[in-house]
Parts: C-alpha cells; sequence; structure tokens
C-alpha cells in the first residue's frame, strides 16, 4: 500500500511543467532588471577590494527574494528551491554570481529548516530570509577535503559548553558572515575508526577563533580563509540535530548546495552565451561582414547552448525532485557535473569568439572564468561526483 505522503510527492514530482509557469516568468522577469541596475561591472569592482555585493543583496532581500525556500512560518515565502535557484540564475546571468546564496540560503536554510529547534528555527530563519543574518560554512581542513569522515577539528563538551580546538582550510566569506556552521569531531566509531561529528553554530568573533586570508586567484567578492580554533567555546545549545549525527543535517543541505552551485553555471553560461551572440553580430573582420555568418564562430556557440539546455534541464528535476520531498541525491550530483561542464564550455567558447577582446574587462568575460572553474573543484569535485555515480547509481564497487 503507498502512503499518501508518498503519493503527494508522486504527484508534485509527475507535475513537473515543461515550460515555466507565469509566475516564474514574472520572478525571473523582476530578478533580471534589479540586477541589471547593478551589472557586472559592480561584481566586478567587489570582487576586486573584497567587499561583499551588499545593495544588491539588501535589495533582493527587502523584495523578498532571499527567502524563497523558507517556510513562511519563520519569515520566507514557503515557495520552495526551485523558485530560490532561479533567482541565484537570473543574477547569475546578469554578471552577478553570489556564492553566499549558495552557503546561507542553501546550506545554513536547509538545515535549520529541517533539523533545526524551534528556538534555533525562530532565531535564524527570519534573518535568512530577509538577507539581515548571513551563514557561511565550515567543513574542509588540509588533509580532509572531500573525506568528512577524516575531519580533525575536535569539540570536546566540557561542563554546558562545546571547547572547540583544531582549524579549517578555504572557507569562503567568513569575514563578512554573521555565523558560521562548523563540522567538527565529537567522537570515533571503534567499529570502523571513523569520526562521529557534530554541526555547531559559531559566531565568528568568538574568543579563540582567528582567521588568515589565502592568496588565491579567485576572482569573486568572497575572500578563502584558513580559519584557527583555540580552545573556542560554545553554548552546549548551539548544536543543530543530535550530537555525533551532524552528517544527518549536513547532507540535507548539500543537495540544496550542488543545486545552487550548478544555476551559478548556467547563469554565467547564459550570460556569457548572450555576450557572445551580441558581440559576433557586431564584429566585423573579412570583407566588413559580422563575424556571426561564419560556422566555424557559430558551431561552438550553438555547441555550448545545447550542453546549457541540457544541465538546466537536470537542475531543474533535482530543484523538483527536493521541493517534491523525494530523493534528490543522485540528480543534484549530476546537475552540478553537467553545468559546472557547460559554463565552462560556454565561457570559454565565449573569450575565444571574442579574441584578444575576451580578456579586457570591458567586456565582462575573463574575470568570470576562475568562479566557473572553482564549480568543478567545490563545494564538491568533478572526481567526487562520478564516484558517487559509479557506487550510488550503477553499482560499482567504492573506488576511494
Amino acid at each position: 500500500m503507498v502512503s499518501t505522503a508518498t503519493e503527494s510527492h508522486t504527484d508534485q514530482a509527475a507535475s513537473l511543467p515543461l515550460l515555466p509557469t507565469d509566475e516564474e516568468v514574472m520572478l525571473r522577469s523582476t530578478v533580471s532588471k534589479i540586477v541589471g541596475k547593478y551589472g557586472h561591472s559592480y561584481y566586478r569592482e567587489r570582487s576586486i577590494t573584497g567587499e561583499p555585493m551588499q545593495e544588491l543583496w539588501d535589495e533582493l532581500g527587502a523584495g523578498g527574494y532571499l527567502g524563497l525556500n523558507i517556510p513562511e512560518e519563520y519569515g520566507g515565502s514557503g515557495a520552495g528551491l526551485t523558485q530560490q535557484a532561479i533567482v541565484l540564475e537570473e543574477m547569475s546571468a546578469g554578471g552577478c554570481p553570489e556564492l553566499a546564496m549558495v552557503l546561507s540560503q542553501g546550506i545554513a536554510g536547509s538545515v535549520f529548516s529541517l533539523h533545526g529547534t524551534e528556538a534555533q528555527k525562530q532565531a535564524f530563519l527570519p534573518g535568512i530570509a530577509s538577507g539581515a543574518l548571513k551563514f557561511v560554512f565550515a567543513l574542509t581542513e588540509p588533509d580532509a577535503g572531500s573525506n568528512s569522515h577524516n575531519v580533525s577539528t575536535t569539540a570536546t563538551l566540557e561542563g554546558d559548553e562545546w571547547v572547540i580546538r583544531g582549524s579549517k582550510y578555504y572557507i569562503s566569506g567568513v569575514d563578512h558572515c554573521d555565523k558560521f556552521l562548523l563540522v567538527a569531531r565529537t567522537g570515533k566509531d571503534e567499529s570502523t575508526g571513523r569520526g562521529k561529528l557534530s554541526l555547531f553554530i559559531v559566531d565568528p568573533k568568538v574568543e579563540g577563533l582567528s582567521m588568515e586570508m589565502i592568496p588565491t586567484a579567485l576572482s569573486a567578492p568572497e575572500r578563502q580563509f584558513t580559519l584557527f580554533f583555540d580552545n573556542v567555546r560554545v553554548p552546549a545549545a548551539d548544536i543543530v540535530g543530535e550530537v555525533d549525527r551532524g552528517l544527518v543535517p549536513l547532507f540535507d543541505g548539500l543537495n540544496p548546495e550542488r543545486v545552487l552551485s550548478a544555476v551559478i553555471c548556467t547563469g554565467i553560461a547564459q550570460y556569457a552565451i548572450d555576450r557572445a551572440c551580441e558581440y559576433t553580430k557586431t564584429r566585423a573582420v573579412w570583407n566588413n561582414t559580422p563575424i556571426a555568418n561564419y560556422q566555424a564562430v557559430q558551431h561552438p556557440l550553438a555547441a555550448a547552448k545545447i550542453q546549457l539546455e541540457a544541465a538546466r534541464g537536470m537542475t531543474w528535476r533535482a530543484a523538483a525532485l527536493f521541493d517534491a520531498g523525494l530523493p534528490s541525491g543522485e540528480q543534484a550530483n549530476m546537475a552540478k557535473y553537467l553545468a559546472s561542464k557547460a559554463g565552462h564550455t560556454a565561457l570559454d567558447t565565449a573569450i575565444q569568439v571574442h579574441g584578444g577582446n575576451g580578456l579586457a574587462h570591458e567586456y565582462g568575460l575573463a574575470d568570470l572564468w576562475s568562479i566557473i572553474r572553482l564549480q568543478q573543484i567545490a563545494p564538491v569535485s568533478t572526481e567526487m561526483v562520478l564516484n558517487h555515480i559509479a557506487q550510488h547509481t550503477l553499482g560499482l564497487p567504492r573506488s576511494y
């Protein structure tokens, strides 16, 4: 016998439309107009200074566009991940990709909605929905990149506080966040030797925490940091989910993270293709003929568009499954894989058809290369996506 919940979820998944709804069309148009007031030059300026795109963030928050995936009872609209992904895709298509939305709305918003205590939901979800609170995420370490069980940062319960010792590596945007979610080891599984992990809420200004910026070639408003925890004390209540079972809430934040990372790529891909098509129609070389007339220019752009639409199809499928409460890990990982490849192809093709101008700031392309390339490394690498699909979809032996 099929449960009512399962029937409902199946109906929702089966109703995924072939065409966007009127509400989605309006949402895209409205967000596009807001982002258009700032443009890619705004993003480039903030990438140089390392300051957040605060004015754009605040305007989107004031319009209710940062809380579309947050439940209504906590200040959001309860629309779903699909609608939040539309916002980020339009930001990226306007030349303003925003990593903060992946971390704050994607990970933290999902984790608190599904696993937070009532007090935590009341404290954090309204701020995430309005944009007044920004969360980032601290998992990776020098010797524990994708291997979460190898985390060596520890948290020890002393009285009514957890004492945290260790370090984290490549943590994005922690210099401009209000809180961050930290994964730390709180025990050890004696049968496997793996660490038992818990998920903590940490204030970036807490005593004993220091940070050091990592110089990188990444051109984005968010800088990367190493964090050092020297007997950092966190209240016992500031733990999300159960002690030693932090991967449970964490994994429920990873599928939205994958989807939102994917739409950064698809948005940038559309931005690049649009810029390239516009340029090739006006750029004339041989006999004053626009280069858009040549197959050598048309075909790479057409191929990039095909890859983009394939990636978008999987991305919206993953988002719809998540919104329906159905398993979406396979599709979210596939979407991330396809979108990162499609974004890279589209941007590289756009730069190529611009020739030398593709490297000029005036044309707004080359400074997006690092963020689009990053998506094949983080938040999950291409190789780990393939490992996941090989093991869990194809049923092949674990290879790592």
